[in-house]
């Protein structure tokens, strides 16, 4: 999954609170929010955010299972898989990688949104 090589590069932001910071500067990504969180009021505002800023989103059922995923032991709420590591340079065989996942998968919810509407 594209969140697994996102977090191994460094290129994924954790937390409604990161998240949300991260969509307001103005960053690109695909976001994951997971669907089991109560209060859900805690997440209500980042789909808006996220269609305002053009980012594409999903949800996943379990914030446990995005913890794993993002190389995590603390459930989060959210996260948000960015492009281009926020700090630092990665290679550009892992960049190319990166961007190829991140290619398809947005790509595969658009398609999905799209079928929905």
């Amino acid at each position: 999954m594209i969140v697994i090589l996102a977090a191994e590069h460094k290129c994924l932001k954790r937390g409604v609170k990161e998240v949300v910071k991260s969509i307001r500067r103005g960053n690109k990504g695909l976001c994951v929010i997971a669907g089991n969180i109560s209060p859900i009021d805690v997440i209500t505002h980042v789909p808006i955010l996220c269609e305002e800023a053009e980012i594409p989103y999903v949800y996943v059922p379990s914030k446990e299972d995005l913890a794993n995923a993002g190389a995590t032991k603390r459930p989060t709420c959210c996260v948000l898989v960015l492009t281009k590591p926020s700090k630092g340079e990665i290679g550009q065989e892992e960049q190319d990688k990166l961007k190829g996942e991140y290619d398809q998968v947005a790509s595969d919810i658009s398609e999905l949104a799209n079928t929905m509407f």
